[in-house]
């Protein structure tokens, strides 16, 4: 247990380090990579583009390990459908990045960095979660191979 909250931990600096290097941690330059029609800056193109090599990489490797180091089994999604609270629930994350110019990585970061603005947004984040933990879940979304069968 203590070895994987020590890899947690790590990897938790890691990646808010490089949010905070990259400029992700930056609202006002995540704002100005969305801004496509008015000053366009591409600079978290290359940071995202810059991710893909690392991360195939790494599904590569992944795919070869029978268990992760520090977890007895892997936690990866079994779901391929797409269903509607997907697609509302995407659409709003994009709607709510493109209005803060945060998302729940860098804000958490930034509570180190301008801790006073994050807090509202971490603050807001966590109410959505809780909110969500507080509805009533929606059935699961039907296949299209139970539809057909159906």
């Amino acid at each position: 247990m203590m070895r994987q909250i020590a890899v947690a931990l790590f990897a938790g600096a890691v990646f808010g380090a490089g949010l905070a290097v990259s400029g992700m941690a930056d609202p006002q330059r995540v704002r100005g990579f969305l801004d496509l029609f008015g000053d366009w800056d591409p600079t978290l193109a290359f940071v995202m583009a810059g991710a893909i090599l690392p991360m195939a990489i790494a599904w590569r490797i992944q795919s070869r390990m029978a268990a992760p180091v520090v977890s007895p089994r892997f936690a990866l999604p079994t779901r391929r459908d797409l269903d509607a609270r997907l697609v509302v629930g995407s659409a709003l994350f994009g709607i709510g990045w493109g209005i803060a110019g945060l998302c729940p990585g860098p804000a958490i970061a930034n509570l180190a960095i301008a801790p006073a603005p994050a807090a509202l947004f971490v603050a807001a984040m966590l109410g959505g979660m809780i909110l969500h933990r507080l509805l009533p879940a929606a059935p699961p979304a039907q296949t299209v191979s139970e539809a057909r069968r159906a």
